[in-house]
């Protein structure tokens, strides 16, 4: 489909560009020189498809290094963001390792206090009364 498509679009492009050639091959002068235009110092005689094209070329040329570099900003945040996202994955892997290890029991913290003595969870019945 999508080759049927540049199809469409490809081959009537070329069909104008060449009558666009056919009908404006007649040669004109393009002159740098500003001071004196009846016998240019710069100039070149070209037919005048290839001037508008050549023009229009540097036309799509210019706009496009415009749009790059407005848009520098945007490419830079997302690399930023992209390095940000590789960090983060790196540390969830870290931390995702940490919690399937078994864990050692912490030589700093205080057992827990019994219950013993009649008067914890199991000395007492369903009302709360001491046994």
């Amino acid at each position: 489909m999508r080759k049927f498509f540049t199809a469409v679009v490809l081959i009537p492009l070329g069909l104008i560009f060449v009558v666009f050639a056919v009908a404006n091959r007649h040669p004109v002068t393009v002159s740098f020189d500003p001071f004196n235009s009846s016998d240019p110092s710069v100039g070149f005689t070209l037919p005048l498809f290839v001037v508008i094209i050549v023009v229009a070329i540097a036309g799509v040329l210019a706009g496009g290094l415009a749009t790059w570099f407005r848009q520098r900003h945007w490419r830079r945040a997302a690399r930023q963001h992209e390095a940000d996202a590789r960090q983060m994955r790196a540390q969830l892997a870290d931390l995702r390792a940490a919690a399937t290890m078994p864990s050692r029991p912490d030589p700093q913290r205080l057992p827990a206090p019994s219950q013993g003595g009649g008067y914890g969870a199991a000395g007492r019945d369903k009302q709360g009364a001491t046994l």
